[in-house]
């Protein structure tokens, strides 16, 4: 198409050069141009916070951004983290801490939580629930959350 514009960017450590609309949200150029669908979509509208990925380290919510303006960054989804048959710790803290139940707020924690722990290894109870202000869950309550994310900073 003619007013598309080139994109290069690193996604879980592999380069990604598309050619995109302009007006592409980082949100869908993941999941519909790269099948990357652990980044959920929950509301357009930066409210929710189910869309969280890293781009250079920092945690962003991938609907309010256009993937033209990622172009050059690396970003990391929730597909990037941990390893082949390991868990990162905050994945790791997920689940012996009981941190989810329907699941789809639960990539935009984790990323939340990643990036919280990379600013500040040991936080605070308060400084975790500010930490994860931008992520709404409607199941959990977010005290097993909360819980997932100390196990983290434990872990090291």
């Amino acid at each position: 198409m003619a007013n598309e514009t080139p994109v290069s960017i690193k996604v879980n450590g592999k380069e990604e050069q598309r050619d995109v609309e302009p007006r592409l949200l980082l949100a869908h150029f993941l999941r519909e141009d790269l099948g990357l669908t652990g980044t959920h979509i929950g509301c357009d509208t930066t409210q929710c916070g189910a869309c969280t990925v890293l781009i250079d380290g920092k945690s962003v919510k991938a609907c309010t951004v256009f993937a033209v303006q990622a172009d050059g960054s690396e970003v990391t989804t929730i597909e990037g983290v941990g390893a082949e048959g390991e868990l990162h710790p905050v994945q790791e803290g997920f689940w012996e801490e009981h941190g989810l139940q329907c699941g789809y707020c639960t990539p935009g924690m984790i990323m939340s939580g990643i990036h919280l722990l990379n600013e500040n290894k040991n936080p605070s109870e308060q400084e975790i629930r500010e930490g994860i202000s931008g992520n709404f869950c409607r199941c959990t309550g977010y005290q097993h959350i909360v819980n997932a994310i100390q196990y983290a900073a434990k872990k090291g």
